[in-house]
């Protein structure tokens, strides 16, 4: 069974860094396969948002509107994979998911995390 949990302050000032965490159980992220670990946000009232994606060789790619801003890495000594996103306004106060992505190349998402909320306020 693979599982997913976010982690990561639930409230962030404004202008400041936003940290949050992934850790994976049930499936390795140093495992040669060709799995891929994303971001996914959702805010009031919009639809779900692609944040960014590590794929299994450790390469990244970004949602262009926040390319500025994201950086997504890992660890895989801890399964674990990580999102900073710089310089928050409130517009990036939302539920954050993690997810993974069984074959990179498939887009199709097989496990999510429960979500994390986040709120941008001083």
């Amino acid at each position: 069974q693979v599982q997913l949990q976010e982690s990561g302050p639930g409230l962030v000032k404004p202008s400041q860094t936003l940290s949050l965490t992934c850790t994976v159980s049930g499936r390795s992220m140093s495992s040669n396969l060709r799995y891929a670990w994303s971001w996914i946000r959702q805010s009031p009232g919009k639809g779900l948002e692609w944040m960014g994606v590590i794929i299994y060789d450790g390469t990244t790619y970004y949602n262009p509107t926040h390319k500025s801003r994201i950086s997504i890495s890992r660890d895989t000594s801890k399964n674990q994979f990580f999102l900073r996103l710089r310089s928050v306004t409130p517009d990036d106060a939302a539920v954050y998911y993690c997810a993974s992505i069984r074959e990179w190349g498939l887009y199709e998402y097989d496990y999510w995390g429960q979500g994390t909320q986040v709120t941008v306020s001083s």
